[in-house]
């Protein structure tokens, strides 16, 4: 499909679109209250794990294995993203702790987004978590909190940054230059 960037071919709508056709339908409210349902641990109707899921999600109407239960947290926060009140914001937070590496790099998105301030210590210290995809995202987020004007925090930024940099140096991800040695010369 072309022209149909960001769209699943099998489903056929974006993750933004298809939280705001669950908001239409259920209300915003509703679809917040289930997101922190789920990011508890507590259950919620298949519909909405098939709203925040996509495609991946389909396990709940087919019946197949469901996959690590740390998905389900992973989509709602990312429902979070798009279905927002300032209510979800503890429960964010909380997500910043949370055991699955892929629960943290969403939360962090999510904090960047409606710039949830109160995250900036938790945000600081994943700069040095050992998935480097939440490192990254907090360095990412860190300079989404801070905007370039705030001399203190542009500092932090920097450090953080540089932790990434130096993670992909010594033994992490390879470097930008590893990959396309041809670009660096």
């Amino acid at each position: 499909m072309v022209g149909e960037m960001g769209k699943s071919s099998h489903w056929a709508k974006t993750p933004r679109q298809s939280v705001a056709e669950e908001c239409a339908r259920r209300g915003v409210t509703a679809v917040v209250a289930g997101c922190l349902a789920l990011l508890d641990g507590r259950p919620v109707d298949d519909d909405l794990i098939l709203a925040l899921g996509g495609p991946p999600a389909d396990w709940v109407r087919t019946g197949d294995a469901s996959g690590a239960s740390y998905w389900l947290r992973v989509w709602a926060a990312r429902g979070l993203l798009y279905a927002w009140d300032d209510s979800a914001e503890p429960a964010v937070l909380n997500a910043l702790h949370d055991d699955a590496w892929r629960v943290r790099e969403m939360a962090l998105k999510v904090v960047a987004r409606h710039r949830l301030e109160a995250a900036f210590q938790h945000v600081a210290e994943l700069c040095s978590d050992p998935a480097t995809r939440v490192s990254a995202a907090a360095a990412r987020t860190t300079r989404a909190l801070t905007g370039p004007a705030q001399t203190g925090a542009s500092r932090l930024f920097d450090a953080c940054s540089c932790a990434v940099r130096r993670r992909h140096r010594v033994g992490g991800i390879p470097s930008r230059a590893q990959h396309f040695p041809y670009r660096h010369r």
